[in-house]
């Protein structure tokens, strides 16, 4: 019996160290694999907890392919029933850390987003390692190229456009929004425009990852980090890589950069991206607004809080992004009004 204990233990032992091995040397894919398990089911929890505030008069849209040539470039889009004259339109991109998620994990919250005078849309991109970086970032630019070039029949003034997104999908946008108002910024990461800059009114930017400088590679969520940035940049010394830094959007933002509002949790693990930021595009003259809780804040206010509108932080989140997205796309009163 003990040897036979003993031959299981061994082989246990080994099994770890394959695994450890694998993924710290061979490939991210079982990273990916949990990171995708923990992200999902936290994703489904939140959209249910979203589903019963869900307006029913709001309609939608679905699978609209705004790049025939690629079968994940999907989008969907959320109007409310009866809207009179074309809208403005919040043009999101979901998180997930680059290798999870889809663009029907943030349906709900924009469904009661689009309650509020928005035509929304959410947007499917390649998630890594099935696409590597700056596949999504080419991806969200082509969207907006669709929503402007069909603003007609989608009822959206194309004029008047955000862009928003969360975690990852909050860099992606901001990187898309450097990339429209900076052309030596769009030449480096050899990506053209889609829209002119005069049209995106603003950047909606929740606990997003904007410097890889600030990343940690000793604390708890290094393993969490390494297949990430191996996953999405493509190898794994990817963070050595001159064109996989230029993601580091806070060093590349000018004063043309819409008008943002930027948001993260007191105990966000990002949130220093977020502070840095919007430090950044103060310094440099943009206009910005902010969401920021005291450090003491209680109950701590984790990664993507503002999905939680049943609590008092998530429902200011919220109002706060409305009032902003009014503020830019019709001129009328302060951000924070």
């Amino acid at each position: 019996m003990l040897r036979w204990l003993v031959r299981i233990l061994l082989g246990l032992v080994a099994i770890v160290a394959l695994l450890w091995v694998t993924v710290t040397y061979i490939t991210p894919v079982p990273g990916v694999w949990a990171i995708r398990a923990l992200f999902d089911s936290g994703s489904d929890a939140a959209s249910a907890k979203l589903l019963p505030k869900v307006p029913a008069d709001v309609e939608t849209t679905a699978a609209l392919h705004y790049d025939p040539a690629d079968p994940d470039a999907l989008l969907d889009v959320f109007r409310q029933r009866g809207a009179k004259g074309p809208q403005p339109a919040i043009v999101w991109i979901h998180g997930g850390g680059f290798v999870s998620g889809n663009r029907h994990i943030v349906a709900e919250y924009l469904k009661i987003l689009a309650a509020e005078g928005f035509t929304t849309i959410t947007v499917d991109y390649t998630i890594a390692p099935g696409a590597r970086y700056p596949t999504p970032v080419r991806q969200f630019n082509k969207a907006l190229g669709y929503v402007v070039a069909n603003a007609g029949r989608l009822g959206i003034d194309p004029d008047r456009i955000l862009v928003a997104g969360d975690s990852a999908g909050a860099q992606i946008a901001a990187q898309t929004s450097a990339i429209a108002t900076n052309p030596a910024y769009a030449k480096a990461v050899g990506i053209r425009p889609a829209v002119e800059p005069g049209r995106i009114k603003g950047a909606l930017l929740f606990c997003g990852m904007h410097d890889l400088s600030l990343l940690n590679f000793k604390g708890a969520l290094a393993p969490f980090l390494r297949a990430v940035v191996w996953a999405y940049g493509g190898r794994r010394d990817a963070m050595d890589d001159p064109k996989f830094r230029l993601m580091s959007v806070a060093n590349h933002v000018t004063a043309d950069f819409p008008p943002a509002f930027i948001t993260a949790g007191n105990a966000d693990p990002l949130l220093a991206h977020s502070e840095g930021l919007a430090e950044a595009l103060k310094a440099r003259g943009a206009s910005v607004d902010t969401l920021f809780f005291p450090k003491g804040y209680a109950p701590p206010l984790g990664h993507e809080y503002q999905f939680d509108l049943d609590t008092p932080a998530g429902k200011q989140a919220f109002e706060r992004a409305v009032a902003f997205a009014r503020w830019v796309t019709e001129k009328k009163a302060g951000p924070s009004a």
